[in-house]
């Protein structure tokens, strides 16, 4: 008897809060796979009853996913298909998962990745913040001084910042931020991405704390915070070394195109060099 295909681990992201937002392809996997991996069973059965999909449904967690991941992979070998999602959201993305695509990943077992809802994305999109480079640093320690050591190694970090927080921990958190980054540095704070009460708070630090702290209803839901990155500290010799490399690359290339090479390789501004450029043109 001819042995059976294996199957394939699907990751399915499921609604931060819209059921709108979950996917027609998404809606196809769940209902077609043989069963489907969730971090809490209840939570998903509630979601999955909303689309009348009525699959095998078994709990994979951070307490039980490495336990779990090698009898999972046999049932991909055996050929089942099956789906991995989270409570909401992009599964792995600060929720289980990683082990198991790790294990399916070493054993040969085809993974796909479907697009779909993520807090981390929502909020960058709409926070009005750097996104051309930017680091997701999850959730914060939960005790204080981890909290404050943790901001503080973050303390000279260039890229925007997008982090997690519950909301038992909001105004803790936002303290933090002011002590150890200071009031001015711009945050937007998004709450219940795509639920009822949405609500995004922009300004700086010093701002969103006083906001949150003057409205008890902006302490309540899941946060995610995007904060900005420190401002990029140039010297005048690395502007000088720059300016010298504009003029070298400019026998061979366009001004722009030159201040944009050596912007890159000096790690200045382009815009700013290439206005030196010209200055310097002028004097």
């Amino acid at each position: 008897m001819p042995q059976s295909a294996p199957g394939i681990l699907y990751i399915v992201p499921t609604p931060i809060g819209n059921l709108g937002d979950l996917s027609p392809r998404a809606q196809q996997v769940l209902s077609s796979v043989a069963a489907i991996a969730a971090e809490d069973t209840r939570h998903s059965r509630q979601l999955l009853q909303q689309f009348a999909i009525k699959n095998e449904v078994f709990a994979l967690h951070e307490h039980n996913e490495r336990e779990r991941s090698s009898k999972v992979i046999e049932r991909l070998e055996s050929g089942d298909s099956i789906a991995l999602i989270s409570d909401a959201g992009t599964p792995l993305i600060s929720d289980p998962g990683y082990v198991l695509v790790q294990q399916c990943r070493l054993a040969g077992v085809k993974v796909i990745a479907l697009p779909g809802p993520c807090a981390i994305t929502t909020a960058l999109s709409a926070a009005g913040l750097p996104t051309d480079r930017f680091t997701f640093e999850g959730f914060l320690p939960a005790k204080p001084q981890q909290r404050r050591k943790t901001l503080n190694a973050l303390l000279e970090e260039p890229r925007t910042m997008v982090f997690y927080e519950s909301p038992h921990r909001i105004l803790h958190t936002l303290q933090d931020l002011l002590e150890v980054i200071g009031g001015d540095r711009p945050l937007v704070l998004a709450r219940e991405l795509t639920k009822q009460f949405e609500t995004y708070l922009s300004g700086s630090i010093s701002e969103v704390l006083q906001q949150v702290e003057a409205d008890r209803n902006q302490q309540r839901g899941e946060f995610v915070l995007v904060l900005a990155g420190a401002p990029v500290q140039e010297s005048a010799a690395d502007e000088q070394a720059a300016l010298r490399t504009v003029q070298l690359l400019r026998n061979h290339l366009p001004l722009k195109k030159a201040a944009a090479c050596a912007a890159e390789i000096h790690g200045v501004r382009k815009n700013q060099l290439y206005q030196l450029a010209l200055d310097a043109d002028n004097t």
